[in-house]
């Protein structure tokens, strides 16, 4: 999508309820645009495996008549006009959102003691104590606010959408006379064309790199554009055509930016025959040189087409959602469809008891998916969603245009869905693969540990510092689903009484500030707390360090009052080898595995994974130091020096890039200053 910037109950005993979508999206913080230049390794990680939902008591369920005297009071109070039910159980949770045309008789269906309902609607009545009502105008209204509170409050008994990310767009700014190209996350407020929604950060970088090879478009920020005297690097490899220092004149930038948007908006066909003409036209010419150009623009064309897979013929814009059930799991496959070209797809693990079926997953999900994101003209799923009719009506209003929504039976579009519906079964048993052999790593670690039982979540912290400056603290976390991205946590060292380089006292601090706040939890944390289900409280925390590290880890949890929580420090073999890493627990012998144990392996993971989170903090810590402090931190970097380096290489940043060589020809800088300077950008933590 290209966008300029200026029921019943009843029914239920045989089908499951449906949740559906919403148009007031929860607020969100702006992302600004992003350089694809400098965030070139923005990972987008697969949703983790929800944890199955059994059919047993998984909620204190109170007598069953309890439940429907509850819901008796709130018939005789509820209108007969649409609107949304919510059901709480004692400790004011909510267990289940629902919608309805007409709530009284919807919840009249549910207070009918002889119902013959599933077994997951009789738990969620037995636990119900109260239910709240809200009217709304229309069932459509009702259907966008249902998806909206799911989002917002989790419920037990609905279908949820965990992995809930934004998705990147390209952007081909409008604010400047030389058009920048840019992955760009968030409201779309800057001036330009915003193409998308690509489905991974990965996808908008490779396409981004191969449209710079074709149409030469700049994507340097504007203060670096501006600060240019001589073509930079891009320049010289023909991913830029340097209108920084007018290599090429407004008129021609301009023809291609247009081309560029051209090609994103689907008219590629057209775009690549105008090159081929102008490339036999150079050729003809004698004009061997420019022949070249235009022939490596087109490869880098045809590259990005060849990279798509699929190319559909008749579908100009949808988006593809299939389903795939196995093993008590969802898995839901989405391919983004826009301009006639394929720009990428994602696999989602929606949280669902195992009895939902296909269908009322997929409605349910598709209604949250828009929730805060523009549908398309079309959308085709692989199975007759419930109320297809109705979100169609909800996403069309929400859109500003007709939205289709369908289950296609024959041709190109029935080729589409079960190519996404191949994609979702694979993605859902590569995932369960994973997920047991993490559960087997997990079970060997607490047999080898003599943990009292397998760890559902791990605690990793790790420190990093400069001789006591910059100093942070992070937590990285791992469960039976691998690492828990969305957990992790940084902890700017804040205390002004720790001496520089304690990393003992560091250490405190940062397990002071995360085990109190669980202790007693702020009164906004309730919700975020239950998110996925998965534990807020750690069965194992590792620390990187020895013996020394263990008994100050020790005292911190005993003045705290932590008993239940297993320790243990992971500390680095001689020379650093890695295999050779000695085990520390309280009370116990330190342990030594062998080189090749899969228990040391995984530990190993765990502690690099710590070390290369708080490694990156540290550096984004000491960057935006580096970056108000300027140049004036550095010794012997004086005034003059300072203007030197800044008309020599335009920016800090680019300052910052540099080689020693590089800095040793700026006029005034000598070998040892250049090796000063690069060693003040380029330290190495401790």
């Amino acid at each position: 999508m290209v966008h300029d910037s200026s029921d019943n109950p009843d029914d239920r005993a045989r089908k499951s309820p449906p949740a559906a979508a919403s148009d007031a999206p929860p607020e969100r913080l702006a992302t600004p645009d992003v350089d694809p230049a400098a965030a070139g390794g923005d990972d987008e990680d697969d949703a983790l495996l929800p944890d199955i939902l059994e059919e047993s008591g998984a909620v204190g369920e109170g007598p069953l008549a309890t439940g429907h005297e509850a819901i008796e009071r709130a018939v005789r109070l509820a209108p007969t006009s649409p609107g949304v039910y919510r059901m709480l159980n004692a400790n004011a949770d909510v267990l289940y959102v629902g919608k309805a045309k007409n709530v009284k008789k919807r919840l009249a269906s549910y207070a009918r003691q002889s119902a013959p309902l599933p077994a997951r609607i009789l738990r969620m009545i037995a636990a119900t104590v109260t239910v709240e009502i809200v009217s709304t105008t229309t069932e459509t209204e009702a259907l966008l606010l249902e998806a909206n509170l799911i989002k917002q409050l989790r419920p037990r008994f609905n279908v949820q959408l965990r992995d809930d990310k934004s998705f990147p767009y390209i952007l081909i700014t409008g604010d400047h006379w030389a058009p920048q190209i840019l992955k760009h996350r968030g409201a779309q407020t800057r001036p330009g064309r915003y193409f998308g929604p690509f489905a991974s950060a990965g996808a908008v970088n490779r396409t981004i790199t191969a449209l710079q090879r074709a149409f030469l478009i700049r994507s340097c920020t504007d203060s670096f554009f501006e600060s240019r005297t001589r073509p930079c690097l891009l320049h010289q490899i023909r991913r830029c055509a340097g209108p920084c220092t007018r290599e090429i004149d407004f008129g021609g930038y301009s023809t291609l930016v247009r081309e560029a948007s051209d090609f994103l908006s689907g008219k590629s066909h057209a775009v690549k025959q105008e090159l081929a003409r102008e490339m036999e036209k150079a050729s003809s010419e004698l004009e061997f040189e420019r022949a070249a150009l235009y022939r490596d623009r087109l490869a880098a064309l045809s590259a990005i087409q060849s990279q798509q897979g699929i190319n559909p013929r008749t579908v100009e814009e949808a988006d593809v959602f299939a389903i795939h059930q196995e093993g008590g799991f969802s898995c839901v496959e989405v391919f983004f469809f826009r301009t006639g070209q394929n720009w990428g797809n994602r696999a989602y693990f929606p949280r669902a008891e195992k009895t939902f079926t296909p269908e009322e997953v997929l409605g349910s999900f598709l209604a949250q998916f828009y929730d805060d994101k523009p549908p398309p003209k079309n959308i085709l799923v692989s199975h007759d969603i419930e109320e297809c009719e109705l979100l169609a009506n909800a996403l069309s209003i929400k859109a500003g245009h007709k939205v289709e929504v369908t289950a296609p039976k024959r041709g190109e579009k029935k080729e589409l869905v079960t190519h996404a519906l191949t994609n979702a079964r694979e993605a859902l048993g590569r995932k369960l693969a994973d997920t047991a052999t993490q559960s087997r790593l997990l079970e060997a670690m607490a047999a080898t540990l003599s943990l009292p039982h397998m760890p559902k979540r791990i605690e990793v912290y790790d420190n990093s510092h400069i001789q006591g400056t910059n100093a942070v603290g992070a937590m990285i976390v791992a469960g039976p689903d691998g690492f828990v991205k969305n957990q992790y946590r940084k902890f700017n060292i804040k205390s002004e009484g720790i001496t520089p380089g304690d990393d003992f006292a560091m250490m405190r601090e940062v397990l002071e500030r995360r085990f109190k706040r669980l202790i007693n939890p702020p009164e906004d944390a309730g919700s975020k707390a239950k998110d996925d289900d998965f534990p807020q409280w750690p069965d194992l925390v590792i620390i990187d360090g020895g013996r020394g590290q263990l008994n100050a880890v020790r005292e911190t949890f005993a003045n705290l009052g932590l008993t239940q929580v297993s320790l243990m420090s992971v500390a680095k073999g001689p020379d650093r080898d890695a295999g050779r890493e000695t085990l520390f627990m309280p009370e116990r012998e330190a342990i030594k595995l062998e080189p090749r144990d899969p228990v040391l392996y995984f530990i190993q993971r765990l502690r690099d994974e710590a070390h290369r989170f708080v490694i990156g903090s540290h550096r984004k810590l000491r960057r935006k130091d580096i970056r108000e402090a300027g140049l004036q931190e550095i010794p012997g970097i004086g005034p003059s020096r300072k203007r030197a380096l800044l008309h020599h290489f335009g920016t800090l940043k680019e300052i910052e890039r540099a080689s020693i060589a590089d800095l040793g020809k700026v006029p005034g800088v000598s070998a040892e200053s250049a090796r000063r300077i690069f060693e003040y950008f380029h330290p190495q933590p401790g």
